[in-house]
């Protein structure tokens, strides 16, 4: 079902507890509301990016303290991918700086997606802008997932990225579908965007031609030396009431709470839940960010009954 930006807008602004009511009703009649996904997320390549997106402790632009780090070796990157399933991990992410990846360090991530594959995680890379052929690399590779966030709407995605367009974004993210990828597609709130560029944002996604099964709601991380060090803070029922409009507008999609969940309290992370969320990032660092720690995970995990799955299912 396509909306319209008004149908939308209504949605998002209809009163707090009758939102919350219609997303929690929505998420229950296509996910189990007691179950959560949990994904890990690895640094394969760290630092020294050519873009200037305002929010990136790894943008060469700016002096933030994010030493380079080349390509990690293959050994490493599986040693982690062992961890990460024994601590309960369904998904394994790989993210490497920059603003494309050359055809050697494409090469090594499509063998470290086959070992990876092998351990039986599903498999998650971010690479930057894709050609057609590389996503086809990738897919032959055993890829299962390509995340290429969107950041924010097309009309405010100016103030924060000049380096690439966002039609370059949308580029990639068709060449990855002809692919035969899934994709996962998401953006950061608390970049001086209004209620509407939020609404924006996940209307372009709902109404693609296939929605994103995988989109990730980040709360900007504020880092010391971007542009974006001082932004003002997302007021928390807004938070929430995007989390739910996801839901809603995208019914059969995970919603994953990520970048910015360390600075969230346990009420609100348990109202995100409520209103559709039902996937997190595990482990201690999100790329070079830091994350919410393993064990305050599980008890709050333990606090609302949720159990993490190896592999969610939907309902029929």
């Amino acid at each position: 079902m396509s909306y319209t930006f008004e149908e939308a807008k209504e949605i998002f602004y209809q009163p707090f507890m009758e939102l919350l009511a219609k997303a929690h009703n929505v998420h229950t009649k296509h996910f189990c509301p007691n179950t959560i996904q949990t994904s890990t997320l690895l640094s394969v390549k760290t630092g020294s990016c050519t873009e200037n997106c305002s929010y990136c402790a790894q943008s060469a632009h700016y002096s933030t303290g994010t030493k380079p780090q080349k390509m990690l070796d293959k050994a490493s990157i599986i040693a982690l991918a062992k961890k990460a399933k024994e601590a309960g991990s369904s998904r394994f992410c790989m993210g490497a700086s920059g603003r494309s990846p050359s055809e050697e360090e494409l090469e090594e991530i499509c063998e470290s997606i086959e070992e990876v594959k092998k351990l039986g995680l599903e498999t998650c890379v971010t690479l930057g802008l894709l050609s057609k052929e590389n996503a086809l690399k990738l897919k032959d590779a055993g890829l299962d997932f390509y995340n290429h966030n969107i950041d924010t709407s097309k009309e405010h995605y100016s103030q924060v990225i000049s380096t690439r367009t966002f039609e370059d974004r949308l580029d990639t993210i068709a060449n990855v579908r002809e692919a035969g990828l899934k994709i996962c597609v998401g953006g950061i709130l608390g970049m001086g965007e209004s209620n509407d560029d939020r609404i924006n944002m996940l209307l372009l996604l709902a109404n693609l031609p296939t929605p994103p099964e995988s989109v990730p709601i980040n709360q900007l991380v504020k880092i010391p030396g971007t542009p974006l060090d001082n932004a003002p803070e997302v007021d928390k029922f807004d938070f929430v009431r995007t989390i739910a409009l996801a839901r809603i507008l995208m019914p059969t999609s995970y919603i994953r709470l990520s970048a910015g969940r360390k600075a969230m309290s346990e009420e609100l992370q348990a109202l995100c839940f409520f209103a559709g969320a039902n996937s997190v990032f595990y482990g201690d660092k999100l790329l070079t960010t830091s994350n919410a720690a393993p064990g305050s995970d599980e008890l709050l995990f333990s606090k609302l009954n949720l159990q993490k799955e190896p592999f969610l299912e939907m309902k029929a």
